[in-house]
């Protein structure tokens, strides 16, 4: 008999290094931690971005008829680039959008949600020792994935300016400054991250940013990943603008949607680039070699919705139409709720979301001196524990070097019920009765 502890499977378990390099550093995942304290504590969930409204009856109506009247083929594997009717619809509302001509083939390709879209987009573009322009704050997924291609991204903030007479500030009082946009352009740059509107700030890009940033794209040859997922979620009758749209940019810019977040049916997971076919080819090659495929019946039921929504388009029924005219409603609830409470929300022009100042309540959560743990971090996880409403950190959108630059800034969803943005509201008028009387 062999000594204890000197088996033959002890001598067989691994002793290398199994971790790919490129996962180094990028193994925490804010979400991970912060939806497992929503579902542990949280009475009110005004955090994770999903609504808790249903998605529209069409919608539905699309995937029963899919799955009840449909052939049964859609239960099998479609085409890997995209179920033919659903890019052929995309490019039907794209050509309208960009003012131009799409081969739906060619210039349009379905993804796993927009999150894979991104993800293909960096490893099609991106090799070890480029580099890729990311705005501050931005969607926490960009650094990882431009890690993991084997780039560095160079962070370039939004900042933002006082508003004037008192009034709450906008989204659109946080600004670029050209001078540093410029400069952190350089012949290593591969390619900017551009996301309009903007999460977690709600800020919509103008048109003279928008140029700005073309004119730097053209003038370094350098690419424009555009996430636009919250394209049709923009308010106050602010426009939308499509940077593949202005001069010189369709050639060197890849559009990122989402039905999810088109459609208020964030777990379907359908998304999709637009762009040349000299850029999605490239794309393709990444999907074609990792999922390979997205689900064949959510993408015939998103089809549906999205001929409806051609037939409709510009008219007062129109969803698109519609859902933006809801939204503003919820945001202007949650603007009354927060302000009544001394709570100061930076108002969005668009997206699910809005950043607030909790300075008002800061009493409640005292700093920790060298803290490695960013203020708004630690609120936020009190909040969630102590009162039973669930919010995100604004620093979770900095890069590690800025994440104590906005310490007492937190984000909110108000794409919810109005009964859940009224219990809200009771969680913090009893708070701010308790301080009150304390």
């Amino acid at each position: 008999m062999q000594p204890c502890g000197n088996s033959r499977g002890e001598q067989a378990k691994m002793s290398r290094p199994v971790q790919a390099r490129r996962l180094e550093g990028i193994d925490k995942n804010v979400w991970v931690e912060f939806v497992k304290l929503a579902a542990t504590y949280s009475k009110v969930n005004l955090g994770q971005g999903f609504p808790d409204f249903p998605a529209p009856d069409f919608l539905q109506e699309a995937l029963k008829r899919a799955l009840s009247e449909g052939t049964h083929m859609l239960h099998q594997y479609t085409r890997a680039f995209g179920h033919p009717p659903l890019v052929k619809v995309l490019a039907q509302i794209f050509e309208k959008v960009l003012g131009r001509e799409l081969d739906p083939m060619t210039n349009v390709m379905v993804t796993v949600g927009a999150y894979q879209a991104l993800f293909c987009c960096f490893q099609a573009f991106v090799d070890e020792g480029d580099e890729v322009v990311v705005i501050e704050p931005f969607f926490d997924c960009y650094e990882p994935m431009v890690k993991m291609a084997g780039g560095t991204s160079v962070f370039v903030p939004l900042r933002p300016k006082a508003p004037k007479d008192g009034k709450l500030m906008s989204s659109a009082d946080w600004q670029l400054d050209p001078a540093e946009l410029a400069s952190k352009f350089s012949e290593r740059t591969k390619a900017i991250v551009l996301n309009s509107p903007n999460n977690p700030l709600g800020k919509v890009f103008s048109r003279g940013e928008l140029e700005l940033i073309a004119e730097l794209c053209v003038k370094h040859d350098v690419l424009c990943i555009s996430d636009e997922v919250y394209e049709w979620l923009v308010y106050d009758g602010k426009e939308h603008i499509r940077i593949a749209s202005l001069p010189g940019m369709w050639d060197r810019t890849v559009t990122i949607g989402s039905a999810g977040k088109t459609f208020s049916a964030t777990g379907w997971k359908v998304g999709w680039t637009v762009g040349p076919d000299r850029l999605l080819q490239h794309v393709r090659t990444v999907h074609q070699n990792s999922v390979y495929h997205c689900a064949t019946i959510a993408q015939e039921a998103v089809a549906q919705g999205f001929q409806r929504e051609l037939t409709l388009y510009g008219k007062p029924e129109s969803y698109f139409v519609q859902l933006p005219k809801t939204l503003q409603q919820k945001r202007d609830l949650l603007i009354q709720i927060l302000v009544a409470v001394g709570i100061k929300p930076i108002v969005p022009e668009g997206t699910y979301f809005l950043v607030a100042d909790i300075s008002e309540f800061k009493s409640d959560v005292p700093e920790v001196p060298n803290s490695d743990e960013p203020y708004d971090c630690r609120f936020t996880k009190w909040m969630m524990k102590n009162k039973g409403l669930a919010a995100i950190p604004l620093s979770t959108f900095y890069s590690e070097a800025h994440k104590n630059n906005y310490p007492n800034f937190i984000r909110f969803c108000f794409a919810k019920e109005e009964a859940t943005l009224k219990a809200a509201n009771d969680i913090l008028q009893k708070w701010k009765k308790e301080k009150t009387s304390s």
